[in-house]
């Protein structure tokens, strides 16, 4: 029997609701095999980040090594790359190992408005990592951050904001609603034939932290099981709607909480 095998790169959450845990706790639930490739620690928790620490770029090439020369890993998930030296390692090594499939959670802010990448960075993820991508699953304000336009406040405006992503060179992008309002939250994934929206009833609790890290290694869970673009998108939101919808089960931290990633099983 073959084990599917997804990678998370990203950045660790000290309170374990985002980032390389949440990530780890998805592709579990999911019942993929995950690997991680760590590009920051952060000082976390469910109010908000006080510390950054970087990892060397270097390290994360030799973390990448490792992983890929001994693991048959089917899709990779990309979420806080930090700074601009660790988008060039990551690139270096997209590029030596050719992963299947790339979905990249282009993290920009924190939940809690903490900011996640330098400045100098965002062209070097504009340009140099998001046409290696797969998918990339900007939430509204990190796909006009990516454009430099104001939020979409509209579908027109969102799916035309969609269609700009995918002249950066990735073939598919999906647009997180959660930002907006309404009794649904709405999800566009949007590829070269047209949009499709992807409902689900907004859920109301303050404890959403990690949802858009979940998300995407949820998807890069199916991918990694052979899913098709569109299915693996669809059943990843069904299943982060579900997680959100358990959120208040737990009860973890005095912020905005984590979303239950094992609702399935307790």
């Amino acid at each position: 029997m073959t084990t599917p095998i997804a990678l998370t790169i990203a950045g660790s959450d000290s309170s374990g609701g985002a980032g390389i845990q949440a990530d780890l706790k998805t592709f579990a639930a999911l019942g993929v095999y995950g690997a991680s490739v760590i590009t920051a620690l952060t000082a976390q928790n469910t109010s908000g980040v006080s510390g950054i620490h970087q990892v060397p770029a270097d390290f994360v090439t030799a973390q990448m090594d490792a992983v890929f020369s001994d693991l048959d890993v089917k899709a990779v998930k990309i979420g806080m790359v930090a700074q601009l030296a660790t988008v060039d390692a990551i690139v270096a090594g997209l590029k030596r190992w050719s992963p299947g499939h790339i979905v990249l959670d282009p993290v920009m802010v924190a939940t809690s408005g903490d900011r996640l990448l330098a400045a100098d960075a965002i062209e070097a993820l504009r340009t140099r990592l998001i046409p290696r991508a797969s998918l990339i699953t900007p939430n509204l304000p990190e796909a006009a951050a990516l454009l430099g336009e104001p939020v979409a406040a509209s579908e027109a405006a969102i799916e035309s904001q969609g269609k700009r992503l995918l002249a950066l060179g990735c073939p598919a992008v999906l647009i997180k609603g959660g930002h907006a309002q309404g009794a649904e939250s709405i999800d566009y994934l949007v590829v070269a034939t047209g949009a499709i929206a992807l409902a689900a009833p907004r859920i109301a609790t303050r404890n959403t932290h990690g949802t858009g890290c979940s998300l995407s290694s949820a998807i890069a869970a199916g991918l990694a099981k052979g899913e098709e673009m569109e299915t693996a998108v669809r059943h990843a939101k069904a299943w982060v709607s579900l997680a959100i919808a358990a959120a208040d089960r737990l009860g973890v931290g005095h912020g905005n909480g984590p979303i239950h990633h094992f609702h399935r099983f307790y």
